[in-house]
C-alpha cells in the first residue's frame, strides 16, 4: 500500500507523537515505501537536532528530546522490521 499523503508530514507526525509505527502497522508498506519513510525520518531528525533551544527553557528542551527520541525509536523499529523481512534499505 502506498504512503497516504506527504511522507515528510508523516515523519513530523511521528516526531510529535501523532503517529506510531509497530511491526504490525509496517506490514502494509513495501520496501520502497519503507525506504522513503526512513529517508524522511532522517530529514526530520536532522532538523530537530539543528533546532536551537535556550538552556533556560526546560519545557522546550524536554519537547525537543522527546521528539528526537520518538524519531529514533521509529527508525529502529523500521530497520529491525526490514531486517526480519529481508528488505534492503
Amino acid at each position: 500500500m502506498p504512503i497516504a499523503g506527504n511522507p515528510k508530514k508523516l515523519a513530523q507526525d511521528v516526531a510529535h507523537g501523532f503517529q506510531q509505527f509497530t511491526q504490525a502497522s509496517l506490514r502494509q508498506y513495501t520496501g520502497e515505501d519503507l525506504r522513503v519513510i526512513l529517508f524522511n525520518l532522517n530529514l526530520v531528525l536532522r532538523e530537530l537536532r539543528s533546532k536551537q533551544v535556550p538552556l533556560e527553557d526546560l519545557e522546550g528542551l524536554k519537547d525537543k528530546n522527546n521528539n528526537i527520541r520518538r524519531v529514533n525509536q521509529a527508525i529502529n523499529i523500521i530497520q529491525s522490521f526490514a531486517a526480519t523481512k529481508g528488505f534492503k534499505i
